[in-house]
């Protein structure tokens, strides 16, 4: 066994291993790299232990990952304890076996080579196909640091992304002039882009969907009247729409929204005419046009069909407008059809970029709140809309920069600590304008009250690249 390391040593590196992946982070470095920058520079660190610390992961978040593991194949938590993943970390004459080894492998997303694990003899043989299992080597780093894994499934940016696309590319050089077969695959592949919104960096998808709308263009029917092409269509252009204002062109969200609505109109299609206004009703509260937000809201109302549709549009278009013109009562009415049409939908929620549930409702509860002034309120919903998502995701990230903003008047480093550790878990890839938004106004909530970690979240939001730099270059 090595010689011992004492306790204030492990202590140093966990500080400095902090600090190197942050500085990696910010020049846009893959999980990977960064693990090996930190055993660069800490020659104590062995693979398995610099590839935790590249994530930014506890022992205690990398055991409840695995476990969520065994849970999601049927099977019982097993025993792993911290003693036996510091002794796997720091003994080189005591290693996982063949179970755990690949569990560690599909929590980190790497391969046995990555972590060290290859060089014991009874986990040599899963070199030859693990990979397949772990789906390694996305172009992102981004990884959720507890709970279920965002992107756990062997779904892959860089593989299941485009073979989306392509399969439709294929379908294309059959049927030229278009067909029931290529509808449905445009159905198909319109459904994956929104069900797995919130898995790829923004810029990726984007890509993507663009990608697919264009190869689908070139079949549009000439006729006058609606099809099912022409309702795809008006789902990948509302899916651009949400896209772009997640990549900050609120321009290019309101062309891409419009032709969304355009189409959803054309096909009769209520549900997605009133998304596409509610997203317009959003784009319209970014820039500052209350006046237009209602105007969207109050058509997407008037659009939507009775349950979850109708609860969202009141929720996410209606209630937050209405609070920001600061109409406290007409909000409260709002919001109370949203809770009324939420639990009168059977379902009471739906996955996806066109869908809803009660974390985002909760999101849009607790922003009107601060809106209006009432902090605690925004507090409990907050909190109630974090815990109920996934950590490391979009959805969980807003809630807690919510939260982080109801905190900044009476507990401000806590307030600053939220948002440093949603910047230590997202990647700034996966880091959408929205969340850029709700940093820089809890940045000037704390301008004025000097605590710990201020300094810290000033200073790491002063180095974050932007979501798409001066020559059009996106940071993922």
């Amino acid at each position: 066994m090595t010689a011992a390391i004492t306790r204030s040593r492990r202590a140093a590196i966990a500080r400095e291993a902090a600090l190197i992946r942050r500085r990696c982070q910010r020049t846009g470095f893959t999980a990977e790299h960064i693990a090996a920058a930190i055993r660069e520079e800490l020659a104590e660190v062995t693979e398995l232990e610099a590839w935790r610390l590249a994530l930014g992961w506890s022992r205690a978040d990398t055991i409840a990952q695995i476990g969520e593991l065994y849970v999601a194949d049927g099977l019982l938590p097993p025993g792993l304890s911290e003693s036996m993943l510091c002794r796997w970390e720091h003994d080189p004459e005591d290693w996982p076996g063949q179970d755990y080894a690949v569990m560690l492998c599909r929590a980190y997303r790497a391969t046995p080579e990555q972590l060290g694990l290859h060089k014991v003899a009874r986990v040599r043989q899963l070199s030859a196909w693990t990979a397949e299992l772990i789906g390694y080597g996305r172009n992102d780093a981004g990884v959720a640091a507890s709970g279920r894994q965002e992107g756990a499934d062997p779904m892959t940016t860089d593989a299941g992304l485009p073979s989306v696309r392509e399969s439709l590319q294929l379908a294309l050089l059959a049927e030229p002039e278009g067909s029931p077969l290529v509808d449905e695959l445009a159905e198909a592949a319109a459904d994956h882009y929104h069900l797995n919104y919130s898995k790829h960096p923004v810029p990726v998808l984007f890509r993507e969907v663009r990608a697919a709308r264009t190869l689908l263009a070139g079949v549009l029917p000439a006729d006058t009247g609606g099809t099912e092409l022409h309702r795809q269509l008006g789902r990948l252009s509302g899916l651009l729409g949400n896209l772009a204002f997640h990549l900050d062109d609120p321009a290019g969200a309101r062309t891409h929204l419009g032709t969304a609505v355009s189409y959803a109109n054309r096909c009769g299609d209520t549900a997605l005419a009133a998304w596409a206004y509610g997203a317009q009703s959003m784009v319209a509260r970014h820039t500052g046009n209350l006046t237009a937000a209602y105007t969207y809201a109050e058509r997407g109302v008037a659009a939507a069909p009775a349950g979850l549709v109708r609860a969202q549009l009141h929720a996410w278009a209606l209630l937050p407008t209405l609070a920001q013109q600061g109409r406290d009562r007409e909000a409260a009415a709002a919001l109370d059809v949203a809770l009324t049409e939420l639990e009168a939908d059977p379902a009471g929620q739906a996955p996806g970029r066109f869908g809803f549930d009660e974390p985002e409702l909760a999101l849009h509860q607790a922003e009107a709140h601060l809106t209006l002034g009432r902090t605690e309120e925004a507090r409990t919903r907050a909190e109630a809309s974090a815990a109920a998502c996934i950590t490391g995701t979009p959805g969980w990230a807003a809630a807690t920069l919510v939260l982080a903003q109801a905190e900044a008047s009476e507990t401000p480093s806590d307030a600053a600590q939220r948002a440093l550790d949603v910047l230590d878990r997202v990647p700034p890839s996966r880091l959408r304008a929205t969340a850029r938004t709700r940093l820089e106004r809890l940045n000037g909530l704390l301008s004025a009250r000097p605590a710990e970690y201020v300094a810290d979240l000033r200073e790491r939001l002063r180095t974050l690249p932007p979501p798409v730099d001066a020559s059009g270059a996106a940071s993922a």
